[in-house]
């Protein structure tokens, strides 16, 4: 447990120091394994590890949702969500930070991505808010609530990434994300529509537009609700795995974008670019969780926990309490994937013997 936690303690250091969390993970992990097992099983095992992840099936599906979401946000269907959400609700006060709300939810179906997300809206929703007279307060609070809808509703990427460290099934994972989801984002409108109400002067009032214009803007976004559908469905009854869900939400999405024109051939390969950096990035924190995750568990540290939480006689709500003031404090320096890769190793580890909050620790982090 001490060893553990000085490895941890070291890690978090180097990470504040600004280097790249992956290869300070992948060093603490190396390090602290040879250090209680010696160097030769240290390097078998980070051999190993590398080896195993390399050729997961589960972790082939990431580069496939990071390039579909990467195809789908260069479309330009962020425009057309935010139409559709404005168009129904932009004649109310708040209404637009409603539709962006909103707009963030459908843009997180397709993306996967908080911060791809939080991009594309602030790019398509702050101008009109400002020009209707919103606080910059509120128009940049709503962008930035609506976006952290990409890490819950599905595809996520922090979810199959949980998936992948925990060894759980990637469909059963979209699913449980989708009704939370929903809730936030309705929490956030709820938000707003109270902000409305007691200080008006922070909203302004949009255009009213057309029944049949809202109509015509409902039906301009049906690709995303039926990509969305389509992509859960296959899962969820068995039709294709994750990694065959991947290719076909990421082929789905070049379609989608090439049909309207918004797809060039250097998009194309740039596209193909910024997908490989960015599988390259998750691979290498993949990498360090996994080697410090072994590292961590020959050093006894989950069942240290365990042990402690049980000995403390601590409810299963106070340990919830525990993990999210954890989460809150961490969430101020690491992004989501990078907090999921640092934690989950050993937070799940421990409550692998404590059912009940081991669902918890999956949606917490």
């Amino acid at each position: 447990m001490i060893t553990a936690s000085i490895g941890i303690a070291i890690l978090l250091l180097i990470a504040f120091l600004g280097f790249p969390l992956g290869f300070a993970m992948i060093v603490v992990g190396v390090c602290g394994f040879a250090y209680l097992r010696g160097i030769n099983p240290a390097m078998e095992m980070a051999g190993q590890t590398i080896l195993d992840l390399a050729t997961s099936s589960e972790f082939g599906s990431l580069p496939l949702f990071i390039l579909m979401g990467i195809f789908v946000y260069r479309s330009g269907i962020s425009d057309k969500l935010y139409e559709t959400a404005q168009a129904w609700l932009g004649h109310l006060r708040g209404g637009l930070a409603m539709a962006t709300v909103i707009a963030c939810g459908g843009v997180a179906a397709v993306t996967g991505s908080s911060l791809a997300t939080t991009a594309t809206m602030a790019r398509v929703s702050i101008p009109p808010m400002k020009r209707y007279g919103y606080s910059g307060g509120l128009a940049a609070g709503a962008v930035a609530s609506g976006g952290t809808l990409g890490m819950l509703i599905p595809p996520s990427t922090p979810l199959l990434v949980y998936g992948i460290l925990t060894n759980q099934h990637i469909g059963k994972l979209f699913i449980a994300g989708i009704i939370p989801g929903i809730l936030l984002m309705l929490l956030f409108v709820g938000a707003i529509m109270i902000v409305a109400l007691v200080r008006p002067n922070m909203c302004g009032v949009g255009e009213r537009t057309e029944f049949n214009v809202k109509i015509r803007t409902l039906l301009s976004v049906w690709p995303v609700i039926l990509m969305f559908c389509g992509i859960l469905a296959g899962i969820y009854l068995g039709v294709f795995t994750a990694s065959e869900a991947g290719g076909v939400g990421a082929v789905c999405a070049l379609l989608f974008a090439l049909s309207l024109g918004k797809l060039s051939f250097r998009d194309f390969i740039e596209s193909l670019v910024e997908a490989g950096r960015t599988t390259a990035m998750l691979f290498s924190v993949g990498f360090g969780a996994l080697i410090i995750n072994n590292f961590v568990v020959v050093a006894g540290m989950p069942t240290e926990l365990v042990n402690w939480i049980e000995s403390a006689k601590l409810s299963p709500m106070m340990v919830i309490v525990v993990l999210a003031v954890i989460y809150l404090l961490l969430g101020t320096v690491f992004d989501g994937i990078a907090l999921i890769l640092l934690t989950v190793p050993i937070f799940f580890r421990s409550s692998s013997s404590l059912v009940w909050i081991r669902s918890g620790s999956a949606f917490l982090s």
